[in-house]
């Protein structure tokens, strides 16, 4: 055979892999509304820089009529590409490959890209679109799976890991993104679950519908397993894109630094904030007020919604934002909001990026629910992370800073390297009203008119402690400054703190409050 015809042979064996399942199963999965696995591949990378591997890979399966089978590529694809010029490493499953059901040979196509992302050290794009595990494989399956596992968690930290779920994700299958950074969902076509609606109905016999088991909105705004919600796929990719402009390749890297520009003068950061500490604002608008361009980039925005995370830029570099959303139960945390301030804390720590903290909360959100929800553990998440953080940390206090709530959020005390607070910052155990009840209850009943006098108590305590000059004159406070001053205060403290050096005891590893 002539080298021509070797030529044409490889290029009838790529036509016939890239069919896929088939015509049949193509169209089906465009009567869904999705796009094929390569498809996606194709749209979310650089033109002409997807290179794929394991292109002519097959199971090995035997039993149950499997030996008859041709599975092309055995149901996932895997390469290498570029996104805005940088290397990722990427996989993507073919539902219209059996289901995109994970064998043995599936799974070792998605470790050997995994392996290969660790050892270069870029990224790793994961798209999930399968049926679960290959029952005719058995335990090949569940070991494959496993072999998964292990390396979301060694890359943890060390490359960031993007999972973006584009069709059914069921059973074994969702921890793969669980340990990943990001999840990505679009409506009507994401679902993750541990057991589908068939298994609900059989063992407690309820009916319930996929989408409301698992579907996007429900991971976005109730479990807070996904991180981005989308209404389409192109929409989908575009996030990630986005995403991508804001994280470094690799822990031992910062973020790509883009040019500098002040933000918008839209956003009069001297008029968001009212006086009134019971009044509510959108701390968002605050963020553009000092982010480069205004530009904000909001992560899990739908759940949660007493904190905000994003990242912003400053002075061309990336920053991780962490603040309380006065709009939203006046910003307390709570066992929700501590999760999610606590893990997004961990992953700048981890890839080397500054974090902003805006605090204007009351403290813990109190009451039975809380309480029996493990808000004690759940709330010292956040704790333990912001004392182990060990990248530059800044915070501003913008007005209330009450109780547990003010040392929780990046206090002096978690060794923050710079705190700064605004004029009308008020720092305290508790609120004026409260604590007046408390510590003059004895004059305020006894007097001849009670309201009167909790009136005038609560005034003197706003006196003595509702202001940021007690906590300044003890040193727990670096500077009170004007609200038009803390944009340049931030970059200034980012600025001398980007070769920090901050030591912590030699150990393993910390035991945080999972």
């Amino acid at each position: 055979m002539s080298l021509k015809q070797k030529i044409k042979e490889l290029q009838k064996k790529r036509e016939e892999v890239f069919s896929g399942g088939g015509e049949k199963a193509v169209e089906k999965q465009a009567a869904m509304g999705k796009m094929t696995a390569r498809a996606r591949i194709l749209e979310l990378l650089d033109k002409d820089s997807f290179q794929e591997y394991d292109l002519f890979v097959e199971h090995e399966a035997r039993d149950f009529n499997m030996d008859k089978k041709t599975l092309h590529g055995d149901g996932v694809i895997i390469g290498i590409g570029k996104i805005y010029g940088a290397p990722v490493c990427i996989y993507a499953q073919d539902f219209t490959v059996a289901g995109g059901s994970l064998g043995l040979m599936h799974s070792r196509k998605i470790t050997k890209i995994m392996d290969h992302a660790m050892k270069m050290r870029v990224p790793l794009i994961g798209i999930n679109d399968s049926g679960g595990a290959r029952v005719q494989e058995g335990v090949n399956s569940l070991a494959g799976y496993g072999e998964i596992f292990f390396r979301n968690t060694l890359a943890s930290g060390v490359i960031p890991q993007i999972s973006v779920i584009l069709g059914p994700c069921a059973g074994g299958a969702v921890y793969s993104p669980a340990l990943t950074d990001f999840v990505f969902v679009v409506d009507n076509i994401s679902k993750m679950f541990i057991t589908g609606p068939e298994v609900i109905k059989t063992v407690l016999g309820e009916e319930i519908s996929m989408e409301a088991l698992g579907g996007a909105k429900v991971h976005c705004e109730t479990t807070g397993n996904a991180h981005f919600f989308s209404e389409s796929e192109t929409e989908c990719f575009d996030q990630i894109k986005k995403l991508i402009t804001y994280i470094p390749w690799n822990n031992t890297k910062k973020a790509k630094p883009f040019p500098t520009k002040k933000p918008k003068k839209d956003y009069k950061i001297e008029s968001i904030v009212p006086g009134d500490p019971k009044q509510p604002y959108d701390i968002i608008n605050v963020i553009r007020a000092i982010t480069d361009n205004s530009e904000f980039f909001e992560i899990q925005e739908l759940w949660a919604k007493n904190i905000v995370i994003g990242f912003g830029r400053m002075n061309g570099e990336t920053v991780g934002f962490v603040a309380n959303q006065p709009l939203v139960l006046a910003g307390v945390l709570d066992v929700d909001s501590s999760d999610k301030a606590a893990r997004f804390i961990r992953y700048c720590d981890a890839f080397n990026i500054p974090i902003v903290t805006l605090v204007d909360l009351p403290g813990y959100l109190p009451g039975i629910d809380q309480e029996h929800a493990g808000v004690i553990r759940h709330g010292a998440k956040i704790l333990y992370a912001y004392s182990e953080a060990t990248v530059p940390k800044i915070t501003v206090i913008l007005r209330k800073a009450y109780g547990g709530g003010y040392i929780a959020m990046n206090s002096r005390h978690l060794h923050a390297d710079f705190v700064f607070a605004w004029p009308g910052a008020e720092i305290a155990v508790m609120g004026p009203e409260g604590a007046a009840n408390i510590i003059f209850r004895r004059e305020i009943s006894g007097a001849e008119n009670p309201e009167e006098m909790r009136k005038l108590k609560i005034k003197e305590y706003k006196d003595k402690f509702a202001n940021p000059y007690v906590a300044a004159a003890k040193g727990y406070v670096d500077s009170v400054i004007e609200p038009k001053e803390t944009r340049n205060f931030i970059l200034q403290s980012i600025e001398v703190s980007s070769d920090k050096v901050a030591e912590r005891p030699k150990k393993k590893h910390g035991i945080p409050p999972f």
